[in-house]
């Protein structure tokens, strides 16, 4: 779990990233999540866009994304979702 410290600092790095995957009329599913999952364990953090024509409301959207990628919802902010995981291998973010 993250402090709100924590987060702030996150939310600062993840200001200039654009979003890696969209999230649309599939909704989410496995292949999303495996994917998501992979690209985590390099960067450790990033965004992903819910598209209009998705189905779900965008913090169910996050939720699954979260739960299902065992990562740290950093924020939803309109409709981009902010994901952290650590990373085993190849650490890049120092937590303060």
């Amino acid at each position: 779990m993250l402090t709100g410290k924590q987060k702030r600092h996150l939310r600062s790095l993840a200001h200039h990233l654009d979003p890696i995957f969209q999230v649309g009329k599939g909704g989410v599913n496995e292949n999303l999540i495996k994917h998501i999952e992979d690209v985590l364990e390099v960067r450790e953090l990033i965004k992903v866009s819910v598209l209009q024509n998705c189905d779900q409301d965008k913090d169910e959207v996050a939720q699954e994304l979260a739960e299902g990628a065992q990562a740290e919802l950093v924020q939803v902010i309109g409709k981009t979702i902010v994901l952290y995981k650590e990373s085993r291998e190849n650490k890049q973010i120092e937590l303060p």
